[in-house]
């Protein structure tokens, strides 16, 4: 089957379409990359964005423009990824929408919601749309997150030593092949809204790394940052821009005086490794495979590897599997198993109950014709 996954994540600056062809063989999942796509979003909706997400306030109103709006969006690079990538010959999108709430505190997540109506890409491309994904391992008692555990799970199956598998987006997630899995922290969130502070809204992040660069971790600062109870808390957890957010940031620069933008974005960026760092350690591995934008920044990449000497550090592009596409892939496998009746979590990496199948499905133009259920889930996931 031809899939399109759709993905946009805590930095919203693009939706990301990336498509492959499935197929069960056996235990094994095999995946063929067939390339990514990737819209910005229009600036306009993506201020508007920015305004509604925590700390800021918004209207129902407001939300609903919001969902119709990203809908649409998600349709136009579903549409696109179709005509680009598979021939005109799709059949099935699935489309994790925007994150704009993680309903959360220190005992358990109660809730999330992901805007991007569905019904405007089945309507855009006559395919059917899963979506949707977090609510039910939610209400099963997971975390929601991180979803790309299972996809995580799958395919480090099989390699020696320990590996871990680790996204850093706009928040840092990380998947033992143990099943343990949880957010670390702040990935790029704290750093991109710093350079577009600084920057009056001129950089959407900090490019190739110039700004930490130019800078010198502030130590103090640091310390204070290192503060958050957030990082002491026991796995699963998840977490997202309702903590780490700027309104964070300045609160922590009480007290500093006025510190160089290079110098508040290098801390930041050491903030960053050293949470990824700590988890990394924390469970005992001896590989990293990333991906995420993160992985472009090499001061961040270069500061990780310093702080784990003796574990290989690699990109999962060294594996196959572009870095900027691979949230995007999974979704695409999170659809697709979704779509043959298979769960799409790992109790141990989101703490739910059980497993579940995930998302909710919207008809395409020939309305839902469902594959025959699968008797069991792949074991392992193997990129042709």
């Amino acid at each position: 089957m031809r899939v399109i996954g759709l993905m946009s994540g805590t930095s919203y600056d693009a939706i990301d379409a990336a498509a492959a062809d499935l197929d069960l063989v056996g235990d094994s999942l095999v995946l063929k990359p067939l390339g990514m796509v990737s819209e910005p979003y229009d600036g306009e909706l993506r201020e508007a964005l920015a305004a509604a997400l925590p700390p800021g306030t918004t209207t129902l109103g407001e939300v609903c423009r919001l969902d119709t709006l990203i809908g649409q969006a998600f349709a136009a690079a579903a549409v696109r990824a179709d005509r680009e990538l598979c021939e005109g010959r799709a059949g099935l999108v699935a489309s994790h929408g925007q994150t704009v709430y993680h309903w959360v505190d220190e005992k358990a997540v109660h809730g999330t919601l992901q805007l991007g109506q569905p019904a405007w890409i089945a309507e855009a491309t006559g395919l059917p749309v899963v979506a949707d994904f977090r609510p039910r391992d939610i209400a099963a008692g997971g975390q929601g997150a991180p979803l790309v555990s299972l996809f995580d799970l799958l395919w480090l199956r099989g390699r020696p030593g320990r590996p871990v598998a680790l996204n850093i987006g706009g928040i840092a997630n990380l998947t033992a092949r143990d099943g343990t899995a949880f957010d670390t922290g702040p990935g790029c969130a704290l750093i991109d809204g710093a350079a577009r502070g600084f920057s009056g809204g001129a950089l959407a992040y900090d490019t190739d790394g110039a700004l930490a660069g130019g800078g010198r971790v502030h130590g103090p600062l640091l310390d204070r940052l290192l503060e958050e109870p957030y990082y002491a808390l026991p796995a699963p957890k998840t977490t997202g821009k309702e903590l780490f957010h700027l309104g964070r940031l300045r609160d922590a620069l009480a007290g500093f005086g006025t510190l160089p933008a290079e110098d508040v974005v290098a801390t930041l960026t050491m903030l960053t490794a050293r949470t990824v760092a700590d988890a990394v350690r924390s469970v005992g591995a001896t590989e990293v495979v990333a991906s995420g934008g993160g992985t472009h920044n090499p001061v961040l990449m270069g500061m990780l590897g310093d702080l784990l000497p003796g574990v290989a550090v690699h990109t999962s592009d060294e594996l196959g599997l572009p870095a900027g596409a691979k949230e995007a892939y999974a979704f695409a496998v999170l659809g697709f198993l979704t779509l043959h009746g298979l769960p799409g979590t790992e109790p141990a990496s989101t703490g739910a109950r059980h497993p579940s199948v995930l998302g909710s499905v919207t008809p395409g133009r020939e309305g839902l014709r469902l594959p025959p259920p699968a008797g069991r889930g792949p074991t392992r996931l193997l990129l042709d």
